[in-house]
C-alpha cells in the first residue's frame, strides 16, 4: 500500500469517525462543567461514576444515610511531621446487595450502545492507543473532598473502599496549609450500571481538622 493510499484511507476513516460522532454523540461525552478536573480514584471508582456524582450535585442535601466518618474525628489535629494518615468510615450503603434488576437499554451508558461500539472500533483503528471506556460499575461509592484555605479546588478522592490512605503528594498539600482549618466532607451514593439509585448522602457537618507545624 502506497503512502498516498494510506493517507486517503486515514482521511476517509477520520471523516466517518467525525460524522458518526456528530450524529450519535449529542454531546453526552462532554466533560462536566467542573474547573477543578477529576479526583483521585481508588477501588472500582471510574470517571463515569464520578460524573454521576457531579450531575447530582444540585440535588437537595440529604444526610439520612450519610457515612459515619470514624477518622479523622471532628477537631482532630495532626502534626506536620506525621506520616500520611489513613481515614476510615462506615456506611449504611455498604450492606446493600448488588441490584438484581434486569439491565435495560436505559441502564447502559452511551459508550456501550451499538453506535458507540462502532465509533470506538473506528477510534481504536485510527488511534490504537486511545483509552477505552471502563465497564459500568455497581455498588457503593464515596466522594471525599477536603477544603483547603487559599486553594480554589478541594483535594478529592472517589473510591469504593471504606478508607483513604493518603498518598505523600496529597499529604504535602494538606501540610502546606498548616495551622489552618481544613474541612473534610464525604458524599456517598449507590450506583447501578453507573446510574444513581440511592443518594447522594452528605455529612450534615463536615469534620474540621488541622495540621500543626511541630515547634
Amino acid at each position: 500500500m502506497t503512502l498516498e493510499t494510506r493517507r486517503w484511507l486515514w482521511t476517509s476513516c477520520a471523516a466517518l469517525l467525525l460524522a458518526l460522532g456528530t450524529a450519535c454523540d449529542g454531546g453526552d461525552d462532554a466533560p462536566p462543567d467542573d474547573a477543578c478536573g477529576e479526583p483521585l480514584y481508588a477501588g472500582e471508582a471510574t470517571d463515569e461514576a464520578w460524573r454521576t456524582f457531579v450531575d447530582a450535585k444540585s440535588r437537595p442535601d440529604d444526610s439520612s444515610q450519610a457515612v459515619t466518618l470514624v477518622s479523622p474525628a471532628p477537631g482532630q489535629t495532626y502534626s506536620a511531621a506525621d506520616a500520611p494518615p489513613t481515614w476510615r468510615w462506615t456506611s449504611p450503603l455498604a450492606s446493600r446487595l448488588p441490584s438484581r434488576e434486569p439491565v435495560t437499554p436505559a441502564d447502559v451508558p452511551p459508550s456501550r450502545t451499538p453506535a458507540r461500539g462502532m465509533l470506538a472500533w473506528l477510534g481504536n483503528l485510527l488511534l490504537p492507543s486511545a483509552e477505552a471506556h471502563l465497564p459500568p460499575v455497581t455498588g457503593d461509592f464515596y466522594w471525599v473532598q477536603v477544603t483547603v484555605p487559599g486553594r480554589q479546588c478541594p483535594v478529592e478522592l472517589l473510591t469504593s473502599n471504606m478508607e483513604w490512605q493518603l498518598d505523600a503528594a496529597t499529604w504535602d498539600v494538606l501540610r502546606a496549609a498548616a495551622d489552618q482549618d481544613l474541612r473534610v466532607q464525604v458524599t456517598s451514593a449507590y450506583l447501578v450500571q453507573n446510574r444513581l439509585r440511592e443518594g447522594p448522602y452528605r455529612l450534615a457537618s463536615p469534620h474540621t481538622i488541622r495540621v500543626e507545624v511541630a515547634r
